[in-house]
């Protein structure tokens, strides 16, 4: 008998220190490996209760934590992976969600919410935090050189997926707490509490509507006092503490790696423009063929750690796909950093391909799941990885869950897969066309349940199809809403 244990990652953040703890609680308390999640946390799923006082223990000593990672209250603020990096940054998030991170962590008045509450923040012009699904979205922003948000409203998955309403297009920051204060207490008091399947944001936005809603959050926020000083220079001190010290970096236009083509590939994929154009953002995929999405060994962890420290100023990063992240790569420093990571099989080339799989942990550890996830994964990837055109399908995200909860964000995957439950037997529905970001949709249901080897002939049959009728460069969601999902559909169940 074992507990799950959630650590909260803020916005997706680690010290190469902290991955070493990681690693070591793994090692020492779990069997060997880690979970990393969608909302960017880690889980272990084999810990003795009687161990869990130590390892908060541990965790605290290097300002880690477990708090509100469940329950009805705000849970991890998370971000965009690439903050403070990306070539196409507006506003670096990381601030302003540290400074809700400190305003939310046992807040006593959202202790007990109706149910469980969940934030994202951006700060590019693309949005990389799957904004559209979550509780309460920003968007940072600059207006005649002030930053500010958008306020999103009222998105999420489940049993009832819904995209987040635009109720705020800009909101000054000495606003923002007092308008996300109000617009808790709004939720916290008009929210349903007597059927838990009704009780998110979502549902209560839907039943008052935008201007109802809005007009509530005035009254609310009408009736506390406007921020103090003290709070914008918590944040201006906060802010300070993220502009990166980042040696320079050569920029010599040569590197190693030019004859290797698997190292060539790798960059294709895994690479991403960093703003200082002798840097790279470096993806390490965690979705080897065949492997588990999102679980890292200890001893993966700590070389994570240990080329963080020596390439990427000990800055890491989780990502909303459950892979990871080092930001700032020098480019003369990629072959042997690619190198280091094919040693230990964290060189899989294939971020944002059909192969990137995210998954939850399902029914194979989950007591919630009616289904298993993980080895529809493993064989999918396994399968994926070995097709001849794997690298030329374009981007494309196969998101699997074991349940109606969706954790493993079915709803919003180009093929979304969902594991349910009929007379004891495992089986799966398929979803195509939806999307998590700028282009934010769900899913449309593609038709009856299937066995795990359909789904699998399913997914190849699609892509097949895909791949004679896409249009030059087109990606399968373009394509879903180019033609519709009719010809995907037939492909899926052509056996019938």
């Amino acid at each position: 008998h074992a507990y799950m244990l959630r650590i909260a990652i803020p916005y997706g953040q680690l010290s190469s220190a902290q991955m070493r703890l990681l690693a070591d609680i793994a090692e020492q308390y779990d069997q060997g490996y880690g979970h990393f999640t969608t909302r960017q946390n880690i889980q272990f799923n084999w810990i003795r209760l009687v161990d869990t006082p130590a390892i908060l223990q541990t965790l605290a000593a290097h300002q880690m934590h477990a708090i509100q990672t469940s329950g009805n209250c705000i849970r991890n603020i998370t971000s965009d992976p690439f903050a403070g990096a990306a070539a196409d940054e507006i506003v670096d998030p990381r601030p302003i969600a540290e400074w809700l991170r400190q305003w939310s962590t046992l807040h006593p008045e959202f202790a007990f919410l109706p149910r469980k509450f969940k934030f994202a923040i951006s700060g590019s012009a693309t949005d990389r935090a799957a904004v559209a699904v979550h509780d309460i979205g920003l968007k940072a922003r600059l207006q005649n050189d002030e930053i500010g948000v958008e306020i999103w409203v009222g998105g999420g998955q489940g049993r009832t997926p819904k995209l987040a309403k635009l109720l705020y297009p800009f909101v000054p920051l000495e606003a923002l707490i007092p308008r996300l204060e109000a617009i808790l207490r709004v939720y916290n008091e008009a929210g349903r509490r007597d059927n838990k399947y009704k009780a998110r944001i979502k549902i209560l936005l839907e039943a008052l509507g935008k201007d109802q809603f809005k007009a509530l959050v005035a009254e609310a926020e009408a009736l506390q006092p406007p921020l103090d000083a003290t709070a914008m220079l918590a944040y201006r001190e906060i802010a300070v503490q993220f502009v990166a010290k980042l040696p320079p970096a050569s920029s010599q236009q040569s590197f190693d790696g030019a004859d290797d083509p698997a190292f060539q590939t790798w960059c294709r994929t895994n690479l991403t423009p960093h703003k200082d154009p002798n840097r790279s953002i470096v993806s390490v995929s965690l979705k080897p063929a065949g492997g588990i999405p999102g679980d890292a060994t200890a001893v993966q962890m700590r070389v994570l750690a240990d080329l963080a420290e020596r390439y990427s100023a000990s800055d890491i990063r989780i990502t909303h796909r459950q892979n990871v992240v080092l930001p700032h790569v020098a480019k003369a420093d990629l072959y042997a950093l690619y190198s280091t990571l094919k040693q230990f099989e964290l060189h899989t080339a294939n971020i944002g391909l059909a192969s990137d799989i995210i998954a939850c942990p399902g029914l194979d550890y989950c007591a919630l799941a009616t289904a298993r996830s993980i080895p529809i994964a493993q064989a999918l990837s396994q399968s994926l990885l070995a097709r001849s055109d794997a690298h030329d399908l374009g981007e494309l995200a196969i998101n699997i869950s074991g349940c109606i909860n969706a954790c493993g964000h079915h709803h919003v995957a180009t093929i979304g897969i969902l594991g349910l439950n009929k007379g004891g037997e495992e089986y799966y529905q398929l979803t195509l066309g939806g999307s998590a970001f700028d282009d934010a949709a769900i899913g449309e249901r593609a038709g009856r349940g299937l066995s795990d080897q359909e789904v699998i002939d399913g997914v190849h049959r699609l892509l097949d199809v895909f791949a004679d009728l896409r249009a030059p460069n087109e990606t399968l969601l373009q394509a879903t809403r180019r033609l519709g999902t009719a010809p995907f559909v037939e492909a899926i169940y052509a056996q019938d």
